[in-house]
């Protein structure tokens, strides 16, 4: 039997999990992009920081969305770090409510609800328009279908008489120190080897509510827990960018620094806890009433974790200036970080976690990079042009093709994560953005191919006898200046900023291409049938020309498809 029951235990763990994860996931798919307005315009200051990023992590459930979320408005220029950890503070508040349903859920007997709660999700699920509600309700039912298991599991395992389990426990110094250090420890590997405070949370509760798990052991499990879940973040974060990395230490520090302080404060602290809850800590085993003071744990357990986050944020919120100072002393920027030759994603990162619907924001500001990576590439091939000496050339060349490889990488991996994150379920809304941002990677890489494609046109003209004219130059360089002047205004608007945004301007400047390389190939044809130049020099001459007007409709395509997504925001 006690293998069905450990099959019972772990089987009601993934249950919790995954209910979490699902309510997660469909909040913030109905949540849209909504949150990330709520939080660019409400972190002001420190304490409306904070206070939005409760209010975004209490609405989401999930603390990783709203780190997530803030280190790429940090990344974007939108947040600065200060206003970056207040917000991280605030989540760590939030995060205090999946404590309290857990709690509410251990309770009593809330399985015998879960079952009206499924058949009205799959309702709503085959429904279409109330899909996600369908989905969130789906989430509730299956975690408290996995509270309400995991309650029964404790108590057909009967660990309140369990000889075995209580003399692990008893052996064990509740007055000691180092009992407290162990069982912080404890939860913080634990933590991180399930990847879920929330899994740890839950059997703490089930050992500390069924008497086994005296509460001090208790309650630095579940310091502990606030460790373990800093450390998961900052080993994911290692091959993220330093922004990322600085936020995911700053998260760490906040929460090293109140576990040392509660450390200090420990009984006394407790015992504030346990009198607003009015659970009696002094109440031993065998005494009256003891199994109905043990079943309060549950609750003492999340007001411990609610007050630890609040006094800790009430404390910390006003040293954030030094806390960024002694942050960004200990995370450095890796050296070379800002190589613009070597290939590097420098927003989206595999290591950090992301949550489906806000990595959006993350592709779209890796777009804009490449975008900008693109234009610089152009300017070489403008300086290739006119560039005489042989070993100068050489390396300038060499590099464009080494540019050229980065633009086929950049595009891949974009693609890729875009495609990662499109097998999740995601709303129609960013649906519609991650099909514009694959058309928007696609033309990206096409305007990269055409830039190599004129510095080779160039690289031939050099290996020939034959030269430009100087009204063969006159009339590139001025391509060239309407060229460079179209991929300013795709940056502009793949920037999102509104300052010198003219989306008429990209269309009239592709116009204005259009009609000069009309302009010149006719001119072409007479000049070369007046012997003013060779064919062959004159093939190549046109060959430019007609590879910058490819690129300018490339622009134009890009340009379309922002707008599309621009139109659909709005």
């Amino acid at each position: 039997m006690s293998i069905w029951i450990f099959f019972k235990l772990i089987g009601s763990l993934a249950l919790l999990m995954y209910g979490m994860k699902s309510m997660s996931e469909s909040l913030q798919k109905m949540a849209g992009s909504q949150l990330r307005h709520v939080l660019q315009a409400m972190t002001t200051n420190r304490i409306a920081g904070m206070l939005t990023g409760t209010f975004i992590t209490a609405s989401v459930q999930s603390s990783t969305a709203t780190t997530v979320m803030t280190v790429s408005f940090v990344n974007a220029g939108l947040l600065t770090l200060a206003q970056a950890i207040s917000v991280i503070m605030g989540a760590n508040i939030g995060t205090t409510l999946t404590a309290w349903i857990m709690s509410a859920g251990f309770s009593f007997n809330i399985t015998d609800f879960v079952y009206p709660a499924f058949f009205i999700a799959i309702i709503l699920i085959y429904s279409k328009k109330r899909k996600s509600f369908g989905d969130f309700l789906f989430g509730i039912a299956f975690m408290f279908l996995g509270l309400g298991t995991l309650r029964q599991t404790g108590i057909d395992m009967d660990l309140g008489g369990n000889e075995a389990v209580l003399g692990f426990f008893a052996s064990f110094d509740p007055d000691s120190f180092v009992t407290t250090i162990v069982f912080l420890l404890l939860g913080s590997v634990l933590t991180m080897c399930v990847q879920s405070s929330a899994a740890i949370m839950a059997i703490t509760m089930i050992l500390c509510s069924s008497g086994v798990l005296p509460i001090y052991q208790g309650i630095a499990l579940v310091m502990g827990e606030n460790i373990g879940t800093t450390v998961t973040s900052n080993l994911a974060a290692l091959t993220a960018n330093t922004q990322a990395r600085r936020a995911a230490f700053a998260h760490m520090f906040f929460n090293l620094f109140g576990v040392v302080w509660v450390l200090c404060v420990f009984r006394p602290f407790i015992h504030v806890v346990c009198s607003v809850v009015g659970y009696d800590d002094t109440m031993v085993k065998g005494e009256p009433g003891f199994m109905a003071n043990a079943a309060k744990l549950s609750f003492v357990l999340a007001a411990f974790h609610t007050m630890f986050n609040i006094t800790n944020t009430a404390i910390l919120i006003w040293f954030i200036p030094q806390i960024e100072k002694i942050v960004c002393r200990v995370i450095k920027p890796r050296r070379n970080a800002e190589d613009e030759d070597d290939f590097r994603l420098r927003f989206i990162s595999g290591g950090i976690m992301q949550t489906p619907e806000l990595s959006v924001l993350e592709a779209r500001k890796e777009i804009q990079s490449f975008a900008e990576r693109i234009q610089r590439m152009f300017s070489m091939v403008r300086e290739l042009l006119a560039t005489k000496d042989e070993s100068a050339f050489v390396k300038l060349f060499t590099r464009i093709e080494k540019y050229e490889g980065i633009s086929d990488n950049m595009e891949i991996e974009i693609a890729k994560y875009l495609d990662e994150v499109s097998d999740a379920h995601l709303s129609d809304e960013t649906k519609a953005k991650i099909r514009a941002m694959l058309r928007e990677i696609s033309e990206i890489e096409s305007i990269g191919d055409s830039c190599y494609n004129v510095a080779r046109t160039i690289n031939r003209k050099i290996k020939g006898k034959e030269d430009f004219t100087e009204k063969q130059y006159e009339h590139l360089h001025q391509m060239f200046e309407l060229t460079d002047d179209c991929l300013s205004q795709m940056n502009v608007m793949l920037s999102g900023r509104k300052d010198n945004l003219d989306v008429n301007r990209s269309f009239n400047i592709e116009n204005e291409i259009n009609n000069y390389r009309n302009q010149l190939k006719s001119q072409n044809i007479n000049d070369v049938n007046n012997h003013e130049y060779t064919y062959a020099i004159g093939t190549m001459y046109m060959d430019i020309i007609s590879e910058c007007e490819k690129l300018g409709d490339y622009v134009i395509n890009v340009v379309e498809a922002r707008m599309g997504t621009k139109q659909r925001e709005a």
